[in-house]
């Protein structure tokens, strides 16, 4: 269930990140990285550790224990030191870590580590070459471009609220739907990753570290690729209405449940659909080929007619013929399809793992591949603290008496 790649050949073999992060966010980024061979050395709490341990749903041991599904699914390939940085012994152990690392990612949120002494004017004295990487919800405080919002905390559905995602996500006449996961968190945690990336090419080329800002807002309104250039090009302000349909993306109901059909273009193509389903009489009706309606008329019109066809097939069927005459087609699948997805199997995107109690985790695979590359780590998350005597003794500097000193006094 443990298993490790010829790490030496993966993208980030040899760099060291010091992982100062929870929950979601900051432990995605810091996953991505591991899964591409980087070092990763999660700081956490004496005795509780990370806030993402303790959030459910659990998973109960035959001989008692008891873990984190979360946890599980966010720390993979990552070793685990606890530190109570309140502690002298702890902030200088930890200041030789950081001194002997590359990467910092920080998302305990604005002003924590400076408030400890440990912000990064203090780490960069420490190390020069030092990439230090904080995630907030609006932008670091002390950070390069502080706005009116970098003090509020924040979380998945602050976020995706701010970012003008819930005003275009649900029903018609509705009120403001999340997407239903932690897109909020997970789209930051990509961003922050890719930050690590440039800021360690620019180290290459300059010498020199970096202080990367990123914000979590930030992060969610740039990924409004449609709505916000429809905005500027328009005036219009994109919602939930369906007069805002400029192309059919259709959720169409089969005989075993959903298939979706996108992007349909422009009338040729409708004709070449209706003459496929036996319709040709609605190809008389120009209003069937896409010519000039509204989203309303694709719903209360096309969508009756299109599932008149559709929900007398399975999903296979309709998206392997709908697909075989040059139609973008997908099945809308839940969490079980994409476990047991051939598709997915082939292309590696599941792997198990260790879950802490003796038993196998399945968890979503890192989507990055490459074809004279190694396949990734699968390195069971750490129990907490699994790593303190391997890292304190060797580069946090600290003797075998005063480890065992610390360990008493409770700070490790």
């Amino acid at each position: 269930m443990t298993t490790e790649s010829n790490s030496s050949s993966l993208p980030l073999a040899g760099i060291r990140i010091v992982d100062v992060t929870h929950i979601v966010a900051g432990p995605f980024a810091s996953m991505i990285l591991g899964d591409m061979g980087a070092e990763v050395i999660k700081i956490e709490r004496p005795g509780v550790g990370e806030r993402g341990r303790s959030n459910g749903p659990f998973i109960d041991g035959s001989y008692g224990g008891r873990v984190s599904a979360r946890y599980l699914g966010l720390n993979r390939n990552k070793k685990s030191v606890t530190l109570d940085l309140r502690d002298p012994r702890c902030k200088a152990a930890f200041e030789r870590i950081v001194k002997e690392s590359d990467v910092l990612l920080d998302n305990w949120g604005p002003g924590a580590l400076q408030r400890l002494g440990l912000g990064y004017d203090v780490l960069k004295g420490l190390n020069p070459k030092l990439v230090y990487v904080s995630i907030t919800g609006y932008g670091d405080p002390e950070g390069p471009a502080p706005g009116p919002y970098s003090d509020w905390p924040a979380n998945n559905p602050c976020v995706q609220g701010m970012g003008g995602w819930m005003t275009v996500t649900g029903e018609p006449g509705g009120g403001p739907q999340m997407v239903g996961d932690n897109v909020g968190d997970s789209v930051p945690g990509v961003w922050s990753a890719l930050g690590v990336m440039m800021a360690l090419e620019k180290r290459h080329r300059t010498g020199e570290g970096s202080f990367v800002d990123m914000a979590m807002y930030d992060c969610m309104a740039t990924h409004l690729t449609s709505t916000v250039p429809f905005y500027q090009a328009t005036g219009i302000i994109s919602g939930r209405e369906r007069n805002n349909m400029l192309s059919a993306q259709l959720a169409l109901k089969a005989k075993d449940g959903y298939v979706v059909l996108a992007g349909a273009g422009g009338p040729e193509k409708w004709k070449i659909l209706w003459r496929f389903m036996d319709r040709e009489d609605l190809i008389e009706d120009a209003r069937y080929l896409g010519v000039g309606v509204s989203g309303d008329f694709y719903m209360n019109h096309f969508v009756p007619e299109l599932e008149a066809w559709t929900s007398q097939r399975t999903k296979e069927e309709v998206t392997n013929q709908l697909t075989s005459i040059g139609y973008s087609m997908g099945i809308v699948q839940d969490q079980k399809d994409l476990d047991e997805c051939p598709h997915l199997a082939a292309r590696g995107m599941f792997v198990n793992g260790g879950n802490n109690l003796g038993g196998i985790f399945r968890t979503v695979n890192t989507p990055i591949k490459f074809a004279d590359g190694p396949g990734n780590p699968n390195i069971e998350p750490p129990l907490l603290g699994a790593n303190n005597e391997e890292i304190l003794q060797s580069i946090g500097g600290v003797g075998q008496e005063e480890l065992e000193k610390m360990q008493s006094d409770g700070v490790i």
